[in-house]
């Protein structure tokens, strides 16, 4: 599946897998805009439909120190719903890169997932 026109890359500037991807991208000549959670947040409408498309527990990032830092009670019982009212509330939960462009979704940045899927 591929997507067309320019791609959207969801995620925080500091993020060092982030930025591995926005140099890919750009090395790529994939054109891109970049949206800041951390300023600009996400909303739900988005958010829900990544949700559907990947999976809440491939868009919610367990791994990192945001998630460690959750109280017991939210990390128990998680589903889609908690999981979405979780990441809105603190979007550096949100798996990172996203990557939009048209149809196509990409979570998490691989360099061979991104040729495949964009070219180069």
């Amino acid at each position: 599946m591929t997507g067309s026109g320019c791609a959207t890359l969801y995620g925080i500037p500091n993020c060092d897998t982030v930025k591995k991807a926005r140099v890919w991208l750009a090395a790529h000549g994939v054109g891109h805009a970049f949206h800041n959670y951390r300023t600009d947040g996400i909303d739900r409408g988005r958010l829900e439909r990544w949700v559907q498309e990947a999976g809440w527990e491939k868009v919610l990032n367990r791994a990192g120190t945001t998630f460690r830092a959750l109280a017991d009670e939210d990390k128990h019982g998680l589903d889609a719903k908690k999981a979405v009212t979780l990441m809105l509330a603190q979007p550096s939960l949100i798996k990172r890169p996203v990557l939009e462009r048209g149809d196509l979704l990409l979570l998490g940045f691989k360099p061979e997932i991104y040729a495949s899927a964009l070219g180069g």
